[in-house]
Protein backbone atom coordinates (compact mmCIF):
# COMPACT_ATOMS: atom_id res chain seq x y z
CA UNK A 1 0.00 0.00 0.00
CA UNK A 2 2.53 2.35 -0.64
CA UNK A 3 2.23 5.63 -2.50
CA UNK A 4 -0.25 7.99 -2.51
CA UNK A 5 -2.95 6.14 -4.25
CA UNK A 6 -4.17 4.55 -0.71
CA UNK A 7 -5.80 8.31 -1.25
CA UNK A 8 -8.33 9.81 -3.24
CA UNK A 9 -7.46 11.83 -6.72
CA UNK A 10 -8.81 15.26 -6.93
CA UNK A 11 -7.73 17.48 -10.28
CA UNK A 12 -6.66 14.24 -11.51
CA UNK A 13 -3.77 14.08 -8.98
CA UNK A 14 -3.54 11.95 -5.68
CA UNK A 15 -3.43 13.71 -2.52
CA UNK A 16 -0.86 13.02 -0.13
CA UNK A 17 -3.09 13.11 3.09
CA UNK A 18 -6.58 12.95 3.23
CA UNK A 19 -6.30 16.33 5.45
CA UNK A 20 -7.57 19.33 4.12
CA UNK A 21 -6.92 23.23 5.20
CA UNK A 22 -10.32 24.56 5.07
CA UNK A 23 -10.88 28.62 4.27
CA UNK A 24 -11.29 31.46 7.14
CA UNK A 25 -11.99 34.81 5.94
CA UNK A 26 -8.75 36.86 7.24
CA UNK A 27 -6.83 34.24 7.38
CA UNK A 28 -6.79 31.25 5.65
CA UNK A 29 -3.70 32.97 2.50
CA UNK A 30 -0.95 31.26 0.89
CA UNK A 31 1.01 32.13 3.56
CA UNK A 32 -0.62 30.36 6.14
CA UNK A 33 -1.12 27.13 4.31
CA UNK A 34 2.71 27.56 3.08
CA UNK A 35 3.54 26.89 6.86
CA UNK A 36 1.30 23.97 6.87
CA UNK A 37 1.73 22.19 4.08
CA UNK A 38 3.71 19.29 4.77
CA UNK A 39 0.44 17.51 7.00
CA UNK A 40 -2.44 18.58 4.18
CA UNK A 41 -3.18 17.01 1.33
CA UNK A 42 -5.95 20.33 -0.07
CA UNK A 43 -6.14 23.56 0.80
CA UNK A 44 -8.90 26.18 0.46
CA UNK A 45 -8.15 29.78 0.60
CA UNK A 46 -10.29 32.66 1.41
CA UNK A 47 -12.97 33.36 1.62
CA UNK A 48 -12.81 36.06 -1.10
CA UNK A 49 -15.48 38.27 -2.32
CA UNK A 50 -15.86 38.63 -5.33
CA UNK A 51 -18.59 40.96 -6.76
CA UNK A 52 -19.65 44.20 -5.05
CA UNK A 53 -22.55 42.34 -3.08
CA UNK A 54 -20.34 40.57 -1.38
CA UNK A 55 -17.42 42.84 -1.32
CA UNK A 56 -19.76 45.49 0.21
CA UNK A 57 -21.07 42.71 3.05
CA UNK A 58 -17.08 42.29 3.78
CA UNK A 59 -16.76 45.87 5.02
CA UNK A 60 -19.85 46.07 7.11
CA UNK A 61 -18.33 42.81 8.90
CA UNK A 62 -15.06 44.32 8.99
CA UNK A 63 -16.46 47.14 10.37
CA UNK A 64 -17.33 45.23 13.11
CA UNK A 65 -14.16 43.74 14.29
CA UNK A 66 -13.87 40.72 12.35
CA UNK A 67 -11.38 39.78 9.69
CA UNK A 68 -11.46 40.03 5.99
CA UNK A 69 -9.56 39.72 2.89
CA UNK A 70 -9.56 43.16 0.52
CA UNK A 71 -7.94 41.22 -2.22
CA UNK A 72 -7.94 41.51 -5.98
CA UNK A 73 -8.58 39.31 -9.11
CA UNK A 74 -4.64 40.05 -9.42
CA UNK A 75 -3.74 39.46 -5.67
CA UNK A 76 -5.71 36.16 -5.59
CA UNK A 77 -3.47 35.26 -8.48
CA UNK A 78 -0.24 35.83 -6.30
CA UNK A 79 -1.56 33.71 -3.87
CA UNK A 80 -2.27 31.36 -5.98
CA UNK A 81 1.59 31.38 -7.07
CA UNK A 82 2.48 30.83 -4.11
CA UNK A 83 1.10 27.50 -3.69
CA UNK A 84 2.31 26.16 -7.01
CA UNK A 85 5.57 24.29 -5.19
CA UNK A 86 3.88 23.23 -1.80
CA UNK A 87 1.91 19.94 -2.92
CA UNK A 88 -0.91 20.99 -1.80
CA UNK A 89 -4.31 20.61 -4.35
CA UNK A 90 -4.90 23.97 -4.05
CA UNK A 91 -8.83 25.58 -3.90
CA UNK A 92 -10.35 29.02 -3.66
CA UNK A 93 -13.45 29.73 -1.67
CA UNK A 94 -15.26 32.69 -3.27
CA UNK A 95 -18.27 34.21 -2.03
CA UNK A 96 -20.85 35.70 -4.33
CA UNK A 97 -24.63 36.00 -5.13
CA UNK A 98 -24.49 35.40 -9.01
CA UNK A 99 -23.01 33.13 -11.46
CA UNK A 100 -21.24 35.73 -13.77
CA UNK A 101 -19.18 36.74 -11.14
CA UNK A 102 -18.30 32.98 -10.46
CA UNK A 103 -17.52 32.76 -14.21
CA UNK A 104 -15.82 35.87 -14.37
CA UNK A 105 -13.27 34.60 -11.70
CA UNK A 106 -13.03 30.91 -13.83
CA UNK A 107 -11.84 32.44 -16.51
CA UNK A 108 -9.08 34.28 -14.83
CA UNK A 109 -7.56 31.38 -11.98
CA UNK A 110 -8.50 28.71 -14.89
CA UNK A 111 -9.15 25.08 -14.33
CA UNK A 112 -6.38 23.85 -12.28
CA UNK A 113 -7.89 24.77 -8.84
CA UNK A 114 -11.00 23.98 -7.36
CA UNK A 115 -13.78 26.59 -6.76
CA UNK A 116 -15.74 26.16 -3.73
CA UNK A 117 -18.56 28.21 -3.60
CA UNK A 118 -19.40 29.48 -0.05
CA UNK A 119 -22.57 28.82 0.82
CA UNK A 120 -21.57 28.85 4.65
CA UNK A 121 -21.02 32.14 5.78
CA UNK A 122 -23.77 33.26 7.95
CA UNK A 123 -22.71 36.50 9.02
CA UNK A 124 -25.97 38.98 8.54
CA UNK A 125 -23.89 41.49 5.96
CA UNK A 126 -23.26 38.29 3.71
CA UNK A 127 -26.91 36.45 3.91
CA UNK A 128 -28.75 39.95 3.23
CA UNK A 129 -26.39 40.60 0.25
CA UNK A 130 -27.83 37.26 -0.95
CA UNK A 131 -24.42 35.21 -0.36
CA UNK A 132 -22.93 32.91 2.26
CA UNK A 133 -25.83 30.41 3.82
CA UNK A 134 -28.58 32.70 1.88
CA UNK A 135 -27.51 30.03 -1.32
CA UNK A 136 -28.66 27.20 1.15
CA UNK A 137 -32.28 28.70 0.75
CA UNK A 138 -32.21 29.55 -2.81
CA UNK A 139 -30.72 26.19 -4.01
CA UNK A 140 -32.07 26.76 -7.28
CA UNK A 141 -29.80 30.34 -7.68
CA UNK A 142 -26.96 27.90 -5.84
CA UNK A 143 -27.37 24.93 -8.31
CA UNK A 144 -26.98 27.35 -11.30
CA UNK A 145 -23.83 28.64 -9.75
CA UNK A 146 -23.03 25.32 -9.63
CA UNK A 147 -24.24 24.39 -12.89
CA UNK A 148 -22.50 27.17 -15.05
CA UNK A 149 -18.98 26.95 -13.14
CA UNK A 150 -19.32 22.66 -14.29
CA UNK A 151 -20.57 23.67 -17.99
CA UNK A 152 -17.12 26.14 -18.10
CA UNK A 153 -15.01 23.07 -16.94
CA UNK A 154 -14.11 23.36 -14.08
CA UNK A 155 -14.37 21.36 -10.57
CA UNK A 156 -16.59 22.92 -8.18
CA UNK A 157 -17.19 22.64 -4.52
CA UNK A 158 -20.16 23.68 -2.77
CA UNK A 159 -18.89 24.77 1.55
CA UNK A 160 -22.52 24.20 3.17
CA UNK A 161 -23.70 24.25 6.82
CA UNK A 162 -25.86 21.27 8.25
CA UNK A 163 -29.28 21.84 9.28
CA UNK A 164 -29.92 24.48 6.90
CA UNK A 165 -31.29 23.20 4.40
CA UNK A 166 -32.64 19.25 3.37
CA UNK A 167 -28.87 17.75 3.22
CA UNK A 168 -30.11 14.81 1.57
CA UNK A 169 -32.07 16.43 -1.12
CA UNK A 170 -28.99 19.15 -1.12
CA UNK A 171 -26.66 16.50 -1.77
CA UNK A 172 -28.47 15.05 -4.62
CA UNK A 173 -29.33 18.51 -6.69
CA UNK A 174 -25.75 19.62 -6.14
CA UNK A 175 -24.59 16.85 -7.72
CA UNK A 176 -27.23 17.10 -10.49
CA UNK A 177 -26.39 19.95 -11.27
CA UNK A 178 -22.26 18.94 -11.47
CA UNK A 179 -20.68 19.68 -8.40
CA UNK A 180 -18.03 17.04 -7.35
CA UNK A 181 -17.09 18.10 -3.47
CA UNK A 182 -19.58 18.83 -0.83
CA UNK A 183 -17.67 20.36 2.32
CA UNK A 184 -20.39 20.16 5.31
CA UNK A 185 -19.92 21.68 8.31
CA UNK A 186 -21.29 19.12 10.44
CA UNK A 187 -22.32 21.84 13.49
CA UNK A 188 -23.69 19.84 16.33
CA UNK A 189 -25.25 17.12 13.76
CA UNK A 190 -21.85 14.93 13.94
CA UNK A 191 -21.18 11.80 12.02
CA UNK A 192 -24.58 10.34 11.80
CA UNK A 193 -25.06 13.33 9.02
CA UNK A 194 -22.38 12.08 6.83
CA UNK A 195 -23.86 8.96 6.27
CA UNK A 196 -27.32 10.33 5.04
CA UNK A 197 -24.79 12.36 2.45
CA UNK A 198 -22.92 9.64 1.64
CA UNK A 199 -26.40 7.57 0.81
CA UNK A 200 -27.71 10.09 -1.13
CA UNK A 201 -24.98 11.11 -3.89
CA UNK A 202 -21.28 9.87 -5.26
CA UNK A 203 -19.79 13.49 -4.36
CA UNK A 204 -16.46 13.68 -2.59
CA UNK A 205 -17.76 14.81 0.86
CA UNK A 206 -14.92 17.07 3.06
CA UNK A 207 -16.66 16.68 7.03
CA UNK A 208 -15.79 19.85 9.16
CA UNK A 209 -15.93 20.46 12.75
CA UNK A 210 -14.42 19.47 15.70
CA UNK A 211 -11.55 17.44 14.03
CA UNK A 212 -8.93 17.58 16.71
CA UNK A 213 -8.42 14.05 17.52
CA UNK A 214 -7.78 10.88 15.69
CA UNK A 215 -11.07 9.25 16.86
CA UNK A 216 -12.97 12.01 15.85
CA UNK A 217 -11.11 11.99 12.07
CA UNK A 218 -11.65 7.78 11.92
CA UNK A 219 -15.43 8.82 13.16
CA UNK A 220 -15.93 10.35 9.95
CA UNK A 221 -13.89 8.62 7.75
CA UNK A 222 -16.05 5.47 8.96
CA UNK A 223 -19.59 7.23 8.25
CA UNK A 224 -18.61 8.10 4.52
CA UNK A 225 -16.50 11.37 4.64
CA UNK A 226 -13.62 10.81 1.88
CA UNK A 227 -11.47 14.02 3.59
CA UNK A 228 -11.80 15.67 6.69
CA UNK A 229 -11.19 19.36 7.47
CA UNK A 230 -9.31 22.07 9.86
CA UNK A 231 -10.26 25.32 10.68
CA UNK A 232 -9.63 27.17 13.72
CA UNK A 233 -7.98 23.66 15.39
CA UNK A 234 -5.14 23.58 11.97
CA UNK A 235 -2.38 24.43 14.89
CA UNK A 236 1.03 22.50 12.96
CA UNK A 237 0.78 19.73 16.43
CA UNK A 238 -2.73 18.92 15.26
CA UNK A 239 -2.40 18.32 11.72
CA UNK A 240 1.05 16.20 11.99
CA UNK A 241 -0.84 13.82 14.64
CA UNK A 242 -3.62 13.16 12.12
CA UNK A 243 -1.66 13.25 9.45
CA UNK A 244 0.43 10.43 10.60
CA UNK A 245 -2.16 8.79 11.91
CA UNK A 246 -3.98 8.42 8.69
CA UNK A 247 -0.99 7.37 6.90
CA UNK A 248 -0.43 4.70 9.23
CA UNK A 249 -4.20 3.50 8.93
CA UNK A 250 -3.87 3.48 5.44
CA UNK A 251 -0.96 1.02 5.15
CA UNK A 252 -1.96 -1.12 7.98
CA UNK A 253 -5.94 -1.37 7.05
CA UNK A 254 -5.54 -0.96 3.36
CA UNK A 255 -8.94 1.27 3.18
CA UNK A 256 -8.54 4.34 5.06
CA UNK A 257 -11.47 5.57 5.55
CA UNK A 258 -13.59 1.61 5.83
CA UNK A 259 -17.10 2.22 6.37
CA UNK A 260 -18.80 0.39 9.24
CA UNK A 261 -20.38 -3.18 8.46
CA UNK A 262 -23.80 -2.18 7.16
CA UNK A 263 -25.28 -4.07 10.03
CA UNK A 264 -23.23 -1.83 12.69
CA UNK A 265 -24.62 1.30 11.05
CA UNK A 266 -22.47 1.20 8.13
CA UNK A 267 -23.66 3.44 4.57
CA UNK A 268 -23.54 1.63 1.03
CA UNK A 269 -20.00 1.43 0.39
CA UNK A 270 -20.26 -1.56 3.68
CA UNK A 271 -22.14 -3.39 0.83
CA UNK A 272 -18.63 -4.69 -0.12
CA UNK A 273 -18.43 -6.57 3.02
CA UNK A 274 -22.30 -7.85 3.42
CA UNK A 275 -23.00 -11.71 2.29
CA UNK A 276 -25.73 -13.32 0.32
CA UNK A 277 -29.12 -12.13 0.72
CA UNK A 278 -30.28 -15.14 2.43
CA UNK A 279 -31.12 -14.13 6.46
CA UNK A 280 -32.87 -10.98 7.98
CA UNK A 281 -30.74 -8.25 8.68
CA UNK A 282 -29.92 -4.88 7.43
CA UNK A 283 -29.07 -6.29 4.09
CA UNK A 284 -32.45 -6.58 3.02
CA UNK A 285 -34.23 -3.44 3.47
CA UNK A 286 -31.29 -2.01 1.98
CA UNK A 287 -31.28 -3.45 -1.21
CA UNK A 288 -35.00 -2.48 -1.32
CA UNK A 289 -34.17 1.08 -0.68
CA UNK A 290 -31.91 1.28 -3.32
CA UNK A 291 -34.13 -0.92 -5.70
CA UNK A 292 -31.50 -3.25 -5.94
CA UNK A 293 -32.72 -6.85 -6.52
CA UNK A 294 -31.53 -9.77 -4.62
CA UNK A 295 -29.75 -11.80 -7.92
CA UNK A 296 -28.64 -8.31 -9.20
CA UNK A 297 -26.45 -7.94 -6.25
CA UNK A 298 -25.32 -11.24 -6.45
CA UNK A 299 -24.65 -10.64 -9.68
CA UNK A 300 -23.28 -7.42 -9.40
CA UNK A 301 -20.56 -8.75 -7.16
CA UNK A 302 -19.49 -11.66 -8.91
CA UNK A 303 -19.09 -10.06 -11.57
CA UNK A 304 -17.05 -6.96 -10.12
CA UNK A 305 -14.62 -9.69 -8.13
CA UNK A 306 -14.02 -11.71 -11.79
CA UNK A 307 -10.29 -12.09 -12.76
CA UNK A 308 -9.23 -10.53 -8.50
CA UNK A 309 -8.34 -12.14 -5.40
CA UNK A 310 -11.53 -11.73 -4.41
CA UNK A 311 -13.37 -14.68 -6.34
CA UNK A 312 -11.13 -17.04 -4.36
CA UNK A 313 -12.58 -18.76 -1.18
CA UNK A 314 -14.22 -21.92 -1.99
CA UNK A 315 -13.91 -22.85 1.87
CA UNK A 316 -15.56 -19.41 3.18
CA UNK A 317 -19.05 -18.91 3.83
CA UNK A 318 -20.72 -18.63 0.21
CA UNK A 319 -17.74 -19.63 -1.84
CA UNK A 320 -16.25 -16.23 -2.48
CA UNK A 321 -14.15 -13.67 -0.84
CA UNK A 322 -16.56 -11.01 -2.17
CA UNK A 323 -19.20 -12.13 0.06
CA UNK A 324 -16.80 -11.93 3.42
CA UNK A 325 -16.51 -9.10 6.04
CA UNK A 326 -14.23 -6.31 7.14
CA UNK A 327 -10.83 -7.18 8.00
CA UNK A 328 -10.95 -6.37 11.54
CA UNK A 329 -13.92 -8.65 12.39
CA UNK A 330 -13.01 -11.86 13.18
CA UNK A 331 -13.65 -14.93 10.90
CA UNK A 332 -11.43 -18.54 10.26
CA UNK A 333 -12.84 -19.10 7.22
CA UNK A 334 -11.93 -15.95 5.57
CA UNK A 335 -8.29 -15.77 7.20
CA UNK A 336 -7.57 -19.07 6.38
CA UNK A 337 -8.44 -17.95 2.46
CA UNK A 338 -6.61 -15.19 2.82
CA UNK A 339 -3.05 -17.06 4.21
CA UNK A 340 -4.05 -20.02 1.51
CA UNK A 341 -3.73 -17.25 -1.49
CA UNK A 342 -0.76 -15.02 0.35
CA UNK A 343 -2.88 -12.18 0.27
CA UNK A 344 -2.70 -9.85 3.09
CA UNK A 345 -5.34 -8.15 4.95
CA UNK A 346 -4.89 -4.96 4.26
CA UNK A 347 -4.71 -5.93 0.03
CA UNK A 348 -7.49 -7.59 0.60
CA UNK A 349 -9.57 -4.54 2.05
CA UNK A 350 -8.21 -2.38 -0.85
CA UNK A 351 -9.68 -4.75 -3.27
CA UNK A 352 -12.76 -4.50 -1.14
CA UNK A 353 -12.24 -0.67 -1.94
CA UNK A 354 -12.36 -0.93 -5.11
CA UNK A 355 -15.66 -3.32 -5.05
CA UNK A 356 -17.32 -0.93 -3.30
CA UNK A 357 -16.72 1.55 -5.68
CA UNK A 358 -18.20 -0.59 -8.44
CA UNK A 359 -21.01 -0.92 -6.08
CA UNK A 360 -21.60 2.86 -5.60
CA UNK A 361 -21.45 3.87 -9.36
CA UNK A 362 -23.72 0.99 -9.83
CA UNK A 363 -26.32 2.80 -7.14
CA UNK A 364 -25.92 5.97 -8.34
CA UNK A 365 -25.86 5.24 -12.50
Amino acid sequence: MAGNSRFIALLGKQIKTPIVLSSMAGVTDAAYVVERAEHAGVAFIGGYSIDEAARNASKEIEACGRKEFEASFEDIATELAMLEDCGIIPGLNLRGASKEAFLEAAGVFGKDIIYEIDAHCRQPPMVAAGCGEALLKDTERLCDIVSALAEAGCTVSVKTRAGIADDRALAKALWKAGAKIIHVDLMDFGASKLRQIRNSCPLVIIANNGVDSPDTMMEYFSHGADLVSLARRADPAVLTLLDRYIRAIADEVGWYNAPKQLCRGGDYRSLAFCCMPIKQCALLPTLNAIGLEYGAYTQLKEEAVAGTPLAEGSHTCFGSLAFCCKSSTPCMFRDMTLKSIKLPKNEYMALKRKLSEEIMDEIFR
